[in-house]
């Protein structure tokens, strides 16, 4: 068996079908890890979630910002934005279940085995491992239970701009899942930048990327959402998989056991 993991397809299935035929994946044998932001801005939304979902326990799947935003249209009463490309998941006969199998996936994975943690946007420095993995769990929890509605409703939003263990409700709902799906600029006592979103060498004042900061562990962080990075950290501790696909540059997989990229391209 060989383990996979891949940037975000946003939709791309076809390159996405590209990138896992230059390996000859097969579900049956290997296993993809998916860094979030499965769907919305590419084509072919709805097929990209239907295979996904098709691959059962061979997936391991992460929320990404877009995928939360789909259950926000689909739960939380909010509206598609313009360039938004939901429409066909929305409308489709195996909505329900699609959505359903969507709220059961992760904010964080963590696999002690590989000293690998994988979450959308990344991991802060502020938080130990098992502390992340706890505030993603709570996350999760509510995402999937009865609160989900409320939490949906009032997800939006960069308030608190930090983490603090005093938060409690929707506030701290927010800022967990802030800091594992928009994550990108922040300032060493956590504080978190969420409008700028060049390249890492254009942090505002104050911040810096958040793989910059030094982590009391070796753990390899894997991650996606930041497009204008190119998949490059400067650090191998960081692994960026957000390779731009949806805008015409690549979609990018990596073999968990040997290292190598494989790339597919977009243009």
């Amino acid at each position: 068996m060989t383990d996979y993991a891949i940037g975000d397809i946003q939709g791309c299935y076809d390159r996405l079908r590209d990138v896992l035929a230059k390996v000859d994946f097969s579900p049956s044998r290997d296993r993809l890890w998916v860094a979030g932001d499965l769907i919305n801005r590419g084509p072919s939304s709805l097929e990209t979630l239907r295979y996904i979902e098709s691959l059962g326990s061979s997936a391991v799947v992460v929320l990404g910002n877009h995928d939360l935003h789909l259950l926000a249209v689909a739960l939380g009463g909010h509206s598609p934005k313009r360039k938004d490309t939901l429409h066909e998941i929305l409308d489709a006969p195996d909505h329900n279940r699609l959505i359903h199998w969507l709220r059961q996936q992760h904010l964080c994975v963590h696999d002690p085995e590989r000293n690998l943690v994988m979450a959308h946007a990344g991991l802060p420095h502020i938080w130990t491992v098992s502390q992340a993995t706890e505030f993603a769990r709570e996350v999760e929890q509510v995402i999937r239970g009865r609160d989900a509605d409320e939490y949906f409703q009032g997800m939006y939003g960069n308030w608190p701009e930090g983490w603090c263990d005093r938060l409690e409700g929707m506030d701290r709902w927010r800022v967990i899942t802030n800091y594992f799906t928009r994550m990108r600029f922040i300032a060493p006592d956590g504080q978190l930048e969420l409008a700028t979103k060049e390249s890492a060498d254009h942090a505002p004042d104050g911040f810096a990327p958040w793989f910059t900061y030094p982590r009391n562990d070796d753990v390899t962080v894997i991650f996606g959402h930041w497009a204008a990075l190119e998949g490059q950290t400067g650090d191998k501790q960081f692994v960026g998989l957000d390779t731009g696909c949806v805008w015409g540059g690549l979609l990018t997989m990596m073999n968990l056991d040997s290292g190598e990229k494989i790339h597919c391209d977009c243009a």
